[in-house]
């Protein structure tokens, strides 16, 4: 994506020298994959609008990034974390005894996760959560038992789908999208059709159930992505019948490939996860290092220029490329703009 270089009274933000020492003068993010497209934006604009060099930008999913992050202090850690989930109570853990203990915790905007499919596809038009349950899920409810996945196609457990092989790629475990898809949709699906009931009334936990409910079946149907989704669409290019897991950017930027099925009856847009109404959506976030901020020329700046309102804001390229702008964006500059660390 090329970019109109920008003047210091548009972005609001003065452009300064390093004059911090330091071994390395690039600062140095990595993370998910749902956010990578939107901080090599900010990463080429600022390179392009600062006398910084343009920060290097590296994927491999919220889980691997965080744990890049958590390694500890100095040139050879990474200094931004990128997440499309909130950093965890483990996570913050490991980062204490590793001595990274003032972490500023940045929320970006946020994103809707999407089914998508072939254009030329089956038309799967319509999902609720205990469809993809009911699909994608290890044990389900049959006949008032719970027992091994027997569906093989959706129309099985709902006339409304399509008579398709069920064949599903979804984001594999270190990925932020997966916690959002197990939680906000297998999770769910598993409550809606009395799953979750039967089984705690089975003597399980509720802990044990939750983790049953997440669990997604190993027969082949469903495919974990370890990959970004540029892989998800190459796996669906090869299979007619597939449907992939992805964010409303990615599936924006490929209209032209892929067709989306709404959820709970609401299609997935800006406007509809601004609402609240799209019930798959999630914040995205970022993490910074406090002590490399003066150490690593142009963290600070960077991680300002990122929630700009010429960044981020409702008419800002983030915005542009799928990010819906957070309505708190204000409220972040100002947190950024004080070095607010998480409590």
């Amino acid at each position: 994506m090329s970019f109109v270089k920008l003047t210091a009274s548009a972005i609001a933000i003065a452009a300064v020298s390093a004059t911090a020492a330091s071994a390395r003068d690039q600062v140095q993010v990595a993370g998910s994959s749902t956010v990578l497209p939107y901080a090599s934006i900010v990463a080429e604009a600022f390179g392009e609008n600062f006398d910084f060099p343009t920060p290097v930008v590296e994927s491999g999913g919220s889980s691997a990034g965080l744990k890049r992050f958590c390694e500890g202090v100095g040139e050879n850690t990474i200094d931004v974390a990128n997440a499309s989930r909130k950093i965890k109570d483990k996570e913050i853990a490991a980062c204490a005894e590793a001595g990274v203990t003032d972490i500023i915790e940045v929320r970006i905007g946020y994103d809707g996760i999407v089914f998508a499919s072939q254009l030329n596809g089956p038309a799967f038009t319509a999902f609720e959560p205990a469809d993809i349950f009911n699909a994608l899920a290890e044990k389900v409810l049959k006949d008032g038992e719970i027992v091994a996945n027997p569906y093989t196609q959706w129309a099985e457990f709902n006339a409304d789908l399509p008579a398709a092989d069920i064949m599903a790629f979804i984001p594999g475990t270190k990925h932020g999208t997966r916690e959002v898809f197990e939680e906000k949709v297998l999770l769910a699906g598993c409550e809606a059709t009395g799953a979750m009931e039967a089984m705690v009334a089975s003597g399980m936990s509720e802990d044990d159930a939750e983790g049953a409910c997440m669990a997604v079946r190993t027969d082949g149907k469903s495919v974990d992505i370890d990959g970004d989704y540029t892989e998800t669409l190459a796996s669906i290019d090869a299979n007619p019948n597939g449907i992939g897991v992805f964010g409303l950017a990615f599936y924006e930027n490929n209209t032209d490939k892929l067709k989306t099925a709404t959820m709970s009856g609401v299609e997935a847009t800006t406007e509809s996860i601004a609402s609240g109404d799209y019930p798959v959506s999630r914040p995205l976030y970022f993490y910074v290092k406090k002590a490399h901020i003066g150490v690593i020329p142009g963290l600070k700046e960077y991680a300002e220029f990122f929630v700009s309102d010429d960044m981020a804001g409702p008419d800002g390229p983030l915005s542009e490329y799928g990010l819906v702008s957070d309505p708190e964006l204000a409220a972040t500059q100002a947190a950024v703009a004080a070095e607010d660390t998480m409590q």
